[in-house]
């Protein structure tokens, strides 16, 4: 059975059922107690479940960072909420030095059940300061897993698999995504890491991506179909580890590729899925990868010139024309 459910109705309800089945399972964040959160994710949990595991911090990211890794290292299970991802840059120390290297430093007997989640990327207005996308900077560390569902079922799904893993994980939600709705399976319905999903089926393109961009490809893909030109769409949904097997399976069958991302450019995700398709699957390709960005600006605040420097439909559209016909531009 399946609920209609928003996004944020859906990480809510993994939080919840988490708290509930395992009482090592603690809440630490700013604002996420009594006044319900930001993005009101914790809204209503500070007073079911009280001021010890509905954590109130003050803002010091660094400090409750380190501390929920401490918390983590001697056996409970701190879920960290970040405001927005931006602000982790004060904890980064904390996260790449400490959670992601612990457990090797000690031969694996000590264990670091974390998970760091919040909002990542663009799409509501917060200009360049609040508006990185950070999946290749902690994409980059061994010892942290990085993941950026879609859907609401896999919002709930990820993250209850994320909440019982023993390394730190890294959860990319999108600000955007917040009220988007979708089917939830009811209970456990827990997500295996490093498995992706194919978001549509087709045997002409393969567009490639992860978090909100997966739509963006969707509605690209229908926009192809009204052409004739069917497009598989690849949600890589984890990123480390990376499903690499799914997105060479696709590429076999249709012999072009579009890696698509919200981020700029430059040492990106889609840059590290051409490698893969590359290394793997050169044989097969028909046209080189197309990749499509984000511009190479910091984020505007205008939301209009906000609209400019992500992708676009018309991008994606272009660029699957593009491998298709090997037209230049």
């Amino acid at each position: 059975m399946a609920e209609v459910k928003t996004y944020r109705e859906a990480l809510r309800e993994a939080l919840v059922g988490e708290l509930d089945r395992d009482e090592n399972v603690v809440l630490v964040g700013e604002d996420i107690g009594v006044y319900g959160g930001t993005h009101l994710i914790t809204d209503g949990l500070y007073e079911q479940y009280g001021p010890q595991r509905v954590i109130d911090t003050p803002i010091s990211e660094g400090g409750f960072v380190g501390a929920a890794i401490g918390m983590a290292m001697t056996g409970l299970r701190p879920i960290v909420e970040v405001m927005t991802w931006n602000f982790s840059f004060l904890a980064a120390d904390q996260i790449i030095q400490n959670a992601a290297k612990v457990r090797y430093f000690s031969g694996g007997q000590v264990k670091v059940p974390l998970v760091i989640r919040g909002p990542n990327g663009g799409g509501v207005q917060l200009s360049a300061q609040h508006t990185h996308s950070l999946e290749s900077f902690y994409g980059h560390f061994p010892g942290l897993k990085v993941v950026a569902p879609v859907t609401p079922n896999d919002a709930k799904g990820m993250m209850l698999t994320a909440i019982r893993d023993d390394n730190c994980v890294i959860f990319l939600e999108a600000g955007a995504l917040y009220g988007t709705k979708g089917e939830v399976a009811e209970g456990d319905n827990a997500v295996q890491f490093g498995r992706a999903r194919i978001a549509r089926e087709g045997g002409d393109v393969t567009l490639v991506s992860y978090g909100r961009q997966v739509a963006l490809c969707l509605a690209a893909a229908e926009r192809l179909a009204e052409d004739g030109i069917e497009a598989e769409v690849i949600d890589l949904r984890c990123l480390r580890p990376m499903d690499e097997e799914t997105v060479v399976a696709s590429v076999r069958k249709t012999h072009r590729a579009v890696a698509v991302q919200e981020q700029w450019r430059w040492f990106g995700v889609a840059s590290e899925v051409a490698a893969i398709i590359q290394d793997r699957a050169f044989d097969d390709l028909d046209a080189p990868v197309e990749r499509v960005s984000g511009a190479e600006v910091p984020a505007p605040y205008a939301h209009n010139l906000e609209i400019a420097a992500f992708p676009s439909t018309d991008q994606v559209v272009a660029a699957a024309r593009r491998v298709l016909y090997r037209e230049e531009g």
